[in-house]
């Protein structure tokens, strides 16, 4: 994927933070179309700025 990707995957969430099971929901997507570098990097973020409680672990899944 590409930075764009992660952008909008951030902006997203944003705009989503206010319902933790929504944010959850919407991460999990992320993590099957990121890249693992842009997936440790969303992770850091999410944690920097939400918190641990909106951290959901990356189940990698080989294809």
């Amino acid at each position: 994927m590409s930075k764009k990707t992660l952008e909008y995957t951030k902006t997203l969430l944003k705009k989503v933070s206010f319902d933790v099971k929504l944010f959850r929901k919407e991460l999990a997507k992320a993590y099957q179309n990121l890249l693992e570098e842009e997936i440790e990097e969303l992770r850091e973020w999410v944690i920097v700025n939400f918190g641990v409680q909106y951290y959901l672990n990356p189940i990698y899944v080989v294809k």
